[in-house]
């Protein structure tokens, strides 16, 4: 069994034109090495203001794909451990509009381009294309037994193409996803097959939606398949999920409490999620994958970084099974900084 630790490139991305020159994507990627992260996690987008986006930018900016596994190599970063991929988004790339996975029309395309992810994906030592399953709940009604079918079936056609490249994919569910009413996620994952498609488990995500993500990993054990670690700074305790565009409204702008920031780089002084316990949970679950570290929102990116490199080398590697390079200097209070 083994953890293998990893960080999210997201958050250095606040607006649409930023983070596009080499040099600032050199500078990421050294800090995610020397904070001690194996590998690093992309997120899909369209167009040039996201050079990291998809296959074609990566080849319009680094002269190929293998060329940008060539640039991770000059900055130490071993491999893109997974790719986010909201099918949500437009491509400018095939100009083509939002692919919505409960509607049996775009299944194709979506197969189509899940495949040119994983093909990309594997040739940058990844394993895991990370999925947005459905849309906001607030934008969809209740997921009733017809919707749930189509949603499989979109999923499991797109895990058997990914997994023709030695990709696996998994669900990621956010706090403001459709499967967070009621018992829809259960039923999601029940009418899919378990060989082809795997839960991603996003803590930060899980805590803001007032679920415990140690819980989830104890109950879905064998679904695991991706972890995001992260730190939840408040909870949508109102349910203004189930408000429309709450992409906008409440995950952007706060809500009607103006949360200035949901989360926050795990062991956070106000955070609300155990990572201790989580790692613990994955480790007695027999986990083997990435946990790939994020912190959405980070007004100041590196450092979160690097706060958060320390606590993983400190305290998570540790529990992982990992090596302990300051054993000598371990501190005595617990990975959330909270006990």
């Amino acid at each position: 069994m083994s953890i293998r630790f990893g960080y999210a490139i997201n958050q250095w991305k606040p607006q649409f034109d930023d983070f596009v020159r080499r040099e600032q994507h050199e500078r990421a990627l050294k800090t995610i090495s020397i904070a001690g992260f194996e590998g690093v996690e992309l997120s899909t987008g369209t167009g040039r203001w996201e050079p990291l986006g998809n296959p074609q930018q990566l080849a319009a900016n680094f002269g190929s794909v293998d060329g940008f596994r060539e640039f991770l190599d000059e900055c130490a970063v071993s491999s893109v451990s997974s790719w986010f991929w909201n099918s949500q988004e437009r491509s400018s790339e095939f100009l083509t509009g939002p692919l919505s996975p409960m509607e049996e029309a775009d299944r194709p395309v979506m197969v189509e381009r899940a495949a040119w992810y994983a093909e990309a994906l594997a040739r940058l030592g990844g394993s895991v294309l990370v999925v947005r399953p459905t849309p906001d709940a607030g934008d969809v009604p209740p997921l009733d037994d017809d919707a749930v079918a189509r949603l499989a079936g979109c999923w499991e056609a797109v895990a058997r193409a990914t997994a023709d490249h030695g990709i696996r994919t998994a669900l990621h569910v956010d706090f403001l996803s459709a499967l967070r009413r009621g018992d829809a996620l259960d039923r999601l994952l029940d009418r899919t097959d378990a060989d082809l498609v795997g839960l991603a488990v996003d803590t930060g995500e899980l805590a803001v939606a007032g679920i415990d993500p140690v819980t989830v990993i104890k109950s879905h054990a064998e679904r695991v398949w991706h972890v995001h670690l992260k730190d939840a700074l408040a909870v949508d305790t109102a349910e203004e999920y189930l408000e429309p565009h709450a992409h906008w409204t409440v995950r952007v702008q706060g809500g009607v409490r103006e949360v200035p920031r949901w989360f926050a780089e795990p062991g956070h002084e106000d955070g609300l999620v155990d990572s201790a316990s989580v790692l613990q949970a994955l480790v007695d679950s027999g986990y083997d994958g990435w946990v790939v570290v994020e912190s959405d929102q980070s007004p100041h990116p590196a450092t979160s970084a690097l706060l958060a490199g320390y606590l993983v080398q400190r305290e998570l590697a540790p529990i992982a099974g990992g090596s302990d390079p300051s054993a000598a200097a371990k501190p005595t209070h617990t990975a959330s900084g909270r006990h």
